[in-house]
């Protein structure tokens, strides 16, 4: 059961009602699926949609591992007789991991650090008499505490031993810390340079905007944060993460420096030593931390949205499909596919440079297309791709076909992968590509989904970010598309089942043996005889799985068969079968949903059944449409600045989009030439695989870059400040005079804004 602090968060966090969270939790702690709680559940939960759904599960996983940290905390402390009734209750009421390792940090168990040993040499007391900054003549004090058996030689020795017991005793300070952290975020300014030793190496040139900069750290891009941190990790670049370190320690002395005499010097100086020597370093830390995280939340969002939206690129449907895999010296590997996607043939042809066997190719085609009543030809992108859809589209036996490029990237690494040999063990590599390529003209979803997302290339700074959070959101997202999309049964691959609800990749190989051994299923009923399938994932995956022309007609909807028997009342009640309610729209006008109304069965279930029933099976994917680039431009060295071209968004970054124009190297459209007006977020207006039409700004064939726009006002007489590169907001250092209290004037950064706000 859900605790009732955790409600509370999550429900303030989420905007929701306490009782969504509650009823959401419940389900998942019954086995309840993300894709079946969103659609089959929508009155238990007060009809929240997936994204608010994977918000709670996720804060859950969140806020148990705050909880665990607590026991573990509460434990060291009661092993070490260190906790009292007070400590315990702030261990438990701390509201963030931050928080809560702020309130342990005095009591971790330390290493000889100097405040330790300073305090094994008797010098703590000294450093509370300080503390208090009644005493004038500090010397004449410490002399009370050499000692030269505790290796105490003089005053000052003694006096710097209890410096570093203060200094440590400010870090330790939760209250500080937690200010101090604020300030850090708020304030800090990243400055990166280059390594002066690496700067002329060949491949220090891509860090070349990152060499000298400087700029607010709540402002910096995720993009930029990850080249930076890249950069480092390759060895290029340092940099650091501070803000203007006088307004920082006066933070520090504000607190603790509260007389005028020679004690107080001494706790100011602890306080200084406090902040440069261990504040600081622990606050930039942190910082990365925060950054980092916030930037990989970011990059890993983008690369969701990029991988929704190529998964749910519409298909074109099952038609008899030829897959041509170009190649130049190598030859254009040919595949034929059923509607179904089965591979019946395949050959070699060589239509391309140098051997262009034209006649040749033409008649295998031909031969091939009356044959096997070919409908459709899918053409790869990869090397000879636009040379290898303008020979297929000149073929007059493919005249009234359709004829595609497909993207092709990962397939590859498919041809290679253990999915792929298990489905071709009698066949190389370059036909499984081939097939591959083929499949992703019919079904896109459906070939996709068996490759490691992160091969697909739609992604940015993949490799840098939080690999784990990485791999569970694209797994969010696959397993969304396809419950979204539905899965028909007795065709899908053991890859494809295993993303639906309640389905593992175990269970999915077995329904896939199943079928081979038994024959396809009449009826979702029957998928229950599978050995493995219990009753759990049975109502987990029965709504999301399609039976096409079976025994019951609503196998083929998203009517779950928990709901049949709603309909076949409703049928009755109209004087019809099932199958006639589903065909007449005039016969589903006259129902009345709130005759169907029970205590766990409301409007919006209801709503969704009658939607169902006037298209079964709907796919929420859009219509096929061909797509077509500008005739005549093959190659980078065709591009001509001013050039207004078709192309086909391959990949969305924070800083612009990357455009497929046909020429085998993507242009970049750069966030400020997007739009005649402002974007300040490239995912909210334009999308992995939307056609688009842009203009050619710049092109450098050596580099192999190619600047483009989207602006409907572009002149090509007027060049941009910037085309290529993205652009960087500098924080440049501002001198000003201000006052700091009644009788101190400094020169410095203005961040005293923060201090004055916060006496």
């Amino acid at each position: 059961m859900i605790e009732n602090k955790y409600v509370e968060i999550i429900a303030a966090e989420e905007n929701i009602r306490a009782a969504q969270v509650i009823a959401t939790a419940g389900l998942f702690e019954e086995g309840a699926t993300v894709p079946f709680i969103a659609r089959y559940r929508k009155e238990v939960t007060g009809n929240l949609d997936e994204v608010q759904i994977l918000a709670i599960r996720d804060s859950l996983a969140r806020l148990k591992e705050l909880d665990d940290r607590k026991e573990a905390i509460l434990k060291s402390l009661i092993e070490r007789e260190l906790l009292t009734p007070e400590l315990e209750k702030a261990v438990k009421d701390a509201p963030t991991m931050s928080k809560l390792e702020d309130i342990y940090l005095p009591y971790r168990p330390k290493r000889k650090t100097r405040g330790v040993k300073a305090k094994e040499k008797g010098l703590e007391p000294l450093a509370l008499d300080l503390l208090k900054q009644q005493i004038d003549d500090v010397l004449a004090e410490a002399e009370k505490y050499v000692n030269s058996e505790l290796e105490v030689a003089t005053a000052e020795e003694a006096l710097a031993g209890a410096r570093d017991i203060i200094a440590e005793m400010v870090n330790e300070d939760s209250e500080i810390r937690e200010k101090m952290r604020k300030f850090f975020f708020d304030n800090a300014i990243i400055v990166s340079s280059v390594v002066k030793t690496k700067e002329k190496e060949a491949d220090a040139a891509k860090y070349r905007d990152y060499f000298n900069m400087s700029e607010a750290a709540r402002d910096i891009p995720s993009h930029r944060f990850l080249a930076i941190r890249r950069g480092a990790d390759e060895g290029f670049l340092t940099y650091h993460i501070l803000p203007e370190e006088f307004v920082a320690i006066k933070i520090l002395t504000r607190k603790y420096v509260t007389g005028d005499n020679g004690s107080a010097k001494q706790v100011e100086m602890a306080c200084e030593d406090s902040y440069r020597r261990l504040l600081s370093l622990s606050m930039e830390t942190e910082l990365r931390t925060e950054l980092k995280k916030k930037s990989d939340e970011k990059a890993i969002n983008v690369f969701a949205e990029n991988l929704r939206e190529l998964l749910l690129t519409s298909p074109m449907g099952q038609k008899a499909t030829l897959g041509l895999d170009p190649g130049l010296r190598t030859g254009c590997k040919l595949v034929v596919l059923d509607a179904q996607g089965s591979l019946l043939y395949n050959t070699a042809i060589y239509p391309l440079v140098p051997f262009q066997k034209v006649t040749e190719s033409n008649m295998i085609i031909t031969d091939l297309v009356k044959k096997y009543n070919i409908e459709a030809v899918a053409v790869g992108n990869g090397t000879g791709g636009r040379e290898a859809l303008e020979y297929a589209k000149s073929v007059p036996a493919l005249k009234d076909k359709i004829v595609a490029m497909v993207n092709e990237s990962g397939a590859s690494i498919y041809s290679a992968s253990e999915v792929a040999r298990k489905e071709f063990p009698d066949y190389d590599l370059t036909v499984r590509g081939a097939v591959s390529i083929g499949r992703r003209l019919m079904d896109p979803l459906a070939e996709l989904v068996k490759i490691d997302p992160k091969s697909i290339g739609v992604g940015q700074y993949q490799h840098d970010v939080d690999q784990k959070k990485l791999k569970d959101s694209l797994d969010d997202t696959v397993i969304s598309c396809v419950n979204s999309v539905g899965v028909n049964v007795n065709t899908a691959s053991y890859k494809l089942l295993a993303y639906v609800a309640g389905l593992s990749e175990r269970i999915a190989t077995k329904i896939v043996e199943y079928r081979d051994s038994k024959g396809p299923f009449k009826n979702r009923e029957s998928v229950k005889t599978v050995p493995g399938l219990g009753p759990k994932a049975f109502e987990q995956c029965a709504g999301f799985l399609r039976v096409i022309n079976g025994e019951n007609p609503l196998d083929a909807s998203a009517v779950h068969p928990e709901s049949y028997g709603i309909v076949e009342q409703m049928a009755k009640d109209a004087g019809c079968k099932v199958s006639d309610l589903m065909k007449d729209s005039e016969l589903r006008r006259k129902i009345d949903l709130k005759k169907y109304v029970t205590e766990t069965v409301g409007l919006p279930t209801l709503t969704d059944i009658m939607d169902e029933l006037a298209k079964p099976g709907r796919d929420p994917r859009k219509e096929f449409d061909l797509f077509s680039f500008t005739e005549g431009v093959n190659d980078i060295k065709d591009l001509k600045e001013g050039m207004v071209l078709n192309g086909v968004v391959t990949n969305v970054t924070a800083f612009g989009a990357f455009v497929d124009i046909g020429v085998h190297q993507d242009g970049l459209v750069h966030i400020s030439q997007l739009s005649d007006t402002f974007v300040s977020d490239p995912n909210e207006f334009i999308k992995v695989n939307q056609k688009v039409s842009v203009t050619v700004m710049e092109v450098d064939a050596d580099r192999k870059r190619i600047s483009l726009t989207m602006k409907s006002d572009y002149d090509p007489n007027i060049k941009p400040v910037s085309s290529s590169q993205p652009r960087r907001v500098v924080a440049k250092k501002v001198e000003k005079k201000v006052t700091v209290d009644n009788s101190n004037s400094e020169t410095y950064n203005p961040f005293a804004a923060f201090f004055n706000n916060n006496k």
